[in-house]
């Protein structure tokens, strides 16, 4: 049975085996119409978020001016190049993560994750919403010492704003960045290709201040 709805982290010596071979997808991406994958400009920078379905959160970033592309995976889990059954399954440890090329001349780090945490609900564990495992844990993955520094600030902004709301402690991941496993092609900008697709996010309705981790 895949979808098992894990609510416990698999060991890596429990994970699933996966494969060598990465899963093909387009080469560009449907909304922006720019590279799906890299190697992308080096004046850009690339910041991989968890924050519940993949297809509800990587339609926040591709709104977002200064975005250059976006890409949903899986990461931060065991398995190499994945099956969407097999994360589903809570055997991979991965999370369903966005991969988000920007420009950080236009929109900055801080911002990205400021949309971040106004997206979904940071204190819920391995759910988001009626969405439950694992996979859909909160989680920032992170490219730089520059990157961590922000991300852990903006977590305790945010965090100190919560709980002045009545919510409880944050759970999300920070950690450096392993590797992103692109997801199938019909995951890629799904709710584009299908406009009445599911969408389980739901934030706070608390604001994020950008203010105190501004700059990175």
């Amino acid at each position: 049975m895949w979808f098992s709805n894990a609510q416990v982290m698999v060991g890596e010596s429990e994970a699933l085996a996966g494969r060598s071979t990465p899963v093909e997808v387009s080469s560009t991406h449907v909304v922006l119409g720019t590279a799906l994958t890299g190697p992308f400009d080096p004046g850009l920078e690339i910041a991989y978020l968890a924050l519940g379905c993949f297809w509800g959160a990587e339609r926040c970033f591709y709104r977002m001016n200064g975005v250059y592309s976006t890409a949903v995976g899986y990461q931060g889990g065991f398995t190499p190049n994945p099956t969407y059954e097999e994360v589903c399954s809570g055997k991979t440890g991965h999370t369903e993560s966005v991969m988000v090329v920007f420009d950080p001349a236009v929109v900055t780090y801080a911002e990205i994750l400021s949309m971040f945490f106004e997206s979904h609900d940071p204190t819920q564990g391995f759910r988001q919403g009626n969405d439950l495992g694992t996979q859909y844990r909160s989680a920032l993955f992170t490219t730089s010492e520059a990157q961590q520094h922000s991300a852990e600030a903006a977590a305790s902004a945010f965090g100190d704003e919560l709980e002045q709301h009545g919510f409880g402690q944050i759970t999300t991941e920070i950690t450096p960045a392993g590797p992103f496993y692109y997801a199938e092609d019909y995951h890629q900008q799904y709710l584009a290709k299908n406009p009445n697709g599911y969408c389980g996010l739901g934030g706070t309705g608390v604001s994020c201040p950008v203010g105190p981790f501004r700059g990175s």
